[in-house]
């Protein structure tokens, strides 16, 4: 006799049921398309929003840094070096940001229907590669008209570029670790998520995205090289432009990092969303 509802006992905390979020794929689809559509739904411009902001953001950064500053480029036309920057980061920033507040945002209807809460954060993460595919389409543009009207410009592609969708989901895997287990501190502390917004735009300064890191000072380099950001950023760069630098070690790092740090918030969000309604 089949049953519709199956009451288990409790599991502990540690013990976390991936194949329940199998079969909560149908919602999971339900919340990426909610946020495709839900965020631009009401805008004047909608997905455009996609390119505006990478373009404004890189025409500040040639003003500013580039043009004030005086910061080196590596001899890579500054629009191309800025913009494959803000590629990775942009995806970083804005699923970090949006995870870390998952909990608090979503307290009502945690509270009215059980479904495995893992979903909502995966949701955000895949619906945000929607947003990162247009940008990488503009950049791609970009990239072809510079080739075509500067040809004397230095961008030369290596090989490598064939994993830079790898680099991609790399950060985004970094920002989904982070974004739950901030998500789970800010149910209690909900001050983090004021030093969250601050936070991430210090965090940019200490990733290579408006400099490249064989600029940095050597007493300096090493300590940003601890960033699992920076070899994501440097070795896109390398990959697509032919700039910065990719080293084995660097992805290593990056890979094993994200996969340490996903496993740690595995167990500290399936801990506290089973409690999390009694602080929310």
């Amino acid at each position: 006799m089949a049953y519709s509802i199956e009451i288990k006992p409790t599991k502990p905390w540690w013990q976390i049921d991936l194949r329940e979020i199998w079969r909560y794929r149908d919602l999971y689809r339900m919340y990426v398309r909610r946020d495709i559509v839900v965020v631009y739904k009401q805008t004047i411009l909608g997905p455009l929003w996609y390119l505006i902001q990478p373009l404004l953001t890189t025409v500040i950064f040639m003003f500013v840094f580039g043009g004030l500053a005086g910061i080196s480029t590596d001899g890579v036309p500054q629009p191309l070096f800025y913009l494959s920057g803000l590629l990775v980061w942009n995806y970083f920033s804005t699923v970090f940001t949006a995870i870390s507040d998952v909990f608090v945002q979503n307290a009502g209807i945690f509270g009215k229907v059980y479904f495995p809460r893992l979903v909502v954060p995966l949701a955000v993460a895949t619906s945000n590669l929607l947003k990162v595919g247009i940008q990488a389409l503009m950049f791609v543009a970009i990239y072809i008209y510079i080739c075509v009207a500067m040809p004397g410009q230095a961008v030369h592609p290596t090989w490598w570029v064939v994993i830079s969708p790898f680099l991609i989901l790399l950060a985004g895997l970094i920002a989904l670790s982070w974004g739950m287990i901030f998500s789970s501190m800010t149910t209690k502390y909900r001050d983090l998520s004021q030093l969250i917004g601050f936070g991430v735009q210090l965090f940019m300064y200490a990733t290579p995205i408006i400099y490249p890191l064989s600029t940095a000072p050597a007493a300096y380099r090493s300590v940003l090289s601890l960033n699992p950001l920076a070899p994501v950023v440097e070795g896109f760069r390398y990959a697509t432009l032919g700039c910065g630098s990719l080293t084995i070690a660097g992805i290593g790092y990056a890979l094993l990092f994200a996969i340490v740090s996903f496993a740690f918030a595995l167990v500290v969000f399936s801990k506290v969303e089973r409690t999390f309604m009694d602080t929310v």
